[in-house]
């Protein structure tokens, strides 16, 4: 029943990583032009979702918004983990004074206000998607580094590594062989459950304008310029943050039936 879980959890991240590659093939129209009256009503003779407030196909912006959304936040949390667990490899194998500084610079960071001063940052560096990723991956590799810490230090003390060392092992043969392989599992988890997050804070970032600027598709900027029709023509805000919100529940989803997975091992 694990096995089934971790390939069903695995499968549907490669799955949705699939569609994002092909969406943007996927679209019937150019997302970033008109192709009928505005405010056109879904499931009608101008597409799918209907058209928003300039005669733009939904659709066509949705698909590639969420394409552009799963593979920037992918993008991002890959180099990140891998940083933030490198940083927490160092602290907990090698103890003492290197331990100390690089968890004082860690907890410098997680001390900070992370979604106002993401704010900031994308702010500062003006609105783009580079710019947004940037904000959030300045304050995202601490938690890895903290995690992959614990786990480094509980790992550590076991008898195996104490017979590994004795065996000869040396320091980068001792990481790469017997502690990082145990700390995996954490890392996959953190990730997984990070995607859905950076996914939320990117969509955020772009609700408030610190995206990408028009005309490029973002589902968060989507929902923004459409909520002025909420009441109105609901699906122009609606249906862009639905499709936040899958992209968000199917990492959110895979990383929880991983980490049941773990507890239960």
């Amino acid at each position: 029943m694990t096995r089934r879980v971790t390939w069903l959890s695995v499968g549907s991240l490669g799955a949705i990583t699939v569609f994002a590659v092909i969406a943007p093939l996927l679209a019937p129209y150019d997302a970033t032009l008109p192709i009928g009256i505005p405010l056109a009503a879904p499931f009608g003779d101008t597409g799918l979702f209907g058209t928003d407030q300039v005669g733009r196909d939904i659709l066509s912006r949705v698909l590639e918004g969420m394409s552009a959304s799963w593979l920037a936040s992918a993008g991002l949390v890959l180099p990140i983990a891998s940083f933030g667990s490198l940083v927490g490899v160092v602290a907990g194998y090698l103890g003492g004074w290197a331990d100390r500084a690089l968890m004082a610079v860690v907890d410098f960071f997680l001390a900070l206000p992370a979604a106002i001063l993401a704010v900031v940052i994308a702010a500062v560096l003006g609105p783009s998607l580079r710019n947004a990723l940037i904000a959030i991956g300045v304050l995202s590799w601490p938690y890895y580094a903290r995690l992959v810490r614990a786990e480094i230090r509980a790992i550590a003390s076991r008898p195996h590594i104490e017979a590994a060392k004795l065996a000869g092992n040396g320091h980068l043969r001792l990481v790469l062989r017997h502690l990082l392989p145990g700390a995996w599992p954490v890392i996959l988890v953190t990730v997984t459950l990070d995607l859905g997050g950076v996914i939320t804070m990117l969509a955020g970032l772009s609700f408030l304008g610190l995206g990408r600027p028009e005309p490029a598709p973002e589902l968060g900027s989507m929902a923004a310029q459409g909520l002025p029709y909420l009441l109105t023509h609901w699906w122009i805000p609606v249906i862009p943050a639905v499709a936040v919100t899958c992209l968000a529940l199917i990492a959110n989803l895979a990383g929880d039936a991983l980490r049941s997975q773990m507890k239960a091992q």
